[in-house]
């Protein structure tokens, strides 16, 4: 394997984290948001155009967390499938939350369209790998279901035909969605923090927040630059959630994820390999996910990192260059531009929640899939802010359970993956 250049998001080159220049933290607003990722910033962006004052408070550059390091996938996918959900949920609950990913995938489009965010959006599509032979017997009744209910084009590819999708022997066909796509996940935030300025919030780098105390009608928001009194709290924190918010905390297991990006590619390689450009996945519990850059030159793959971390730190990367030369075989020996990280949030149900406690609103828990599901249930939070409609969700609201046993420290974890792995090994 040879070594990376980088480690940095490869995202990073075109579209850096800003640091914001230092300004006073003022003493009282109508809103105080705790994180400046996709869902503290489109929180703030609703409210604003609504005539209120807002700041929102991050503990660094603004989107320096999951939403600058992400794969750019606009899924807007629930971890549980369509029939996991029906038999935990039931039909119409289960239902309700699937159609409610199909509506925010498609607002996502209309909101960067609308802002005229240049974030490189493209509906290419996702190809799923099946696995096993089993996997593709279980997708293609997911792709039923799909269609049945939401009408979204759903077809499943044959083993025999995946070249003109992927040039990999690796799967037993798979799953074609057309309604998904991808944007440059850094471009994105860039564009969202530049609009939500242009409406007057006032964004805090580098101004952890410390405490939150209730203060009869309004709060009491801690920060390193000063004690806001706030009507409205917000908190937008996911994978990066720590002391300060200890409720949260217990009830979010952080999960590190990390990317490699291959040195630019010959068009010809890139045609063999990723003929149509889409998205990437596959369908094993610890699978990986995967793409192009959105110039098409090169190919960016991701997967989960076993045990627990500490952010910031350098990780081994070796266990995904040797499945992307598993899946891509003539890729051996190719060189490696850029190698990250970072850590996205699990709730016990590995679905997100939209929930108040003590008339703190919490949007949170978008299990891998915060494109989507981030900017969706910040703006459902500030129309719950509102009153005045729009803040409903089939996620609101449902009880959020505190993982046993659990302070922030996840030293569960390498044992959860250990069993997931062998379950894959396995095909169960």
């Amino acid at each position: 394997m040879t070594n990376a250049t980088k480690f940095t998001p490869y995202w990073w080159e075109a579209a850096p984290p800003r640091e914001l220049p230092e300004t006073d933290v003022d003493a009282a607003c109508d809103v105080a948001i705790v994180g400046a990722g996709y869902a503290g910033l489109a929180a703030a962006l609703t409210l604003a155009r609504a005539g209120k004052s807002v700041q929102v408070f991050d503990a660094s550059d603004p989107g320096i967390g999951a939403s600058t390091r992400n794969g750019g996938i606009g899924s807007g996918n629930l971890k549980p499938s369509i029939s996991q959900l029906i038999k935990k949920f039931g039909p119409q609950r289960a239902t309700t939350m699937y159609a409610e990913g199909v509506t925010a995938r498609a607002d996502l489009k209309r909101f960067i369209e609308d802002e005229g965010i240049d974030c490189q959006f493209d509906l290419s599509g996702r190809f799923g790998g099946a696995c096993r032979e089993e996997h593709f017997n279980n997708l293609a009744r997911d792709a039923d279901l799909l269609n049945q209910n939401f009408d979204i084009g759903a077809t499943m590819v044959e083993r025999k035909d995946q070249q003109a999708e992927i040039g990999t022997e690796l799967y037993h066909g798979g799953m074609l969605r057309p309604d998904i796509g991808g944007l440059h996940p850094a471009q994105f935030h860039q564009g969202m923090l530049d609009v939500v300025e242009e409406a007057g919030v006032k964004v805090h780098g580098y101004t952890p927040v410390q405490g939150i105390r209730r203060d009869g009608s309004a709060y009491e928001v801690m920060t390193t630059g000063g004690t806001v009194k706030a009507g409205h709290v917000i908190v937008c924190t996911n994978g990066y959630t720590d002391g300060a918010i200890p409720w949260l905390r217990r009830r979010l297991v952080p999960v590190a994820s990390q990317i490699i990006a291959t040195q630019e590619l010959a068009p010809e390689v890139m045609d063999r390999l990723m003929p149509k450009r889409r998205m990437m996945t596959e369908s094993r519990i610890m699978g990986h996910y995967y793409r192009p850059s959105p110039d098409g030159t090169r190919i960016l793959f991701g997967g989960r990192i076993y045990g627990q971390h500490e952010a910031d730190q350098p990780l081994p990367y070796d266990h995904l260059y040797r499945d992307l030369i598993e899946l891509f075989p003539e890729l051996d020996g190719v060189g490696l531009s850029h190698v990250w990280w970072g850590f996205v949030a699990f709730p016990m149900d590995q679905v997100p929640h939209l929930m108040e406690r003590d008339g703190v609103l919490y949007a949170t828990g978008f299990s891998g899939s915060g494109v989507v599901w981030a900017r969706w249930f910040g703006m459902k939070a500030a129309y719950r802010v509102l009153g005045q409609g729009g803040g409903e969700s089939a996620f609101a609201d449902r009880i959020f359970q505190a993982v046993p046993f659990y302070d922030g420290r996840p030293w569960f974890l390498p044992a959860i993956q250990a069993w997931y792995a062998m379950r894959d090994r396995l095909g169960v």
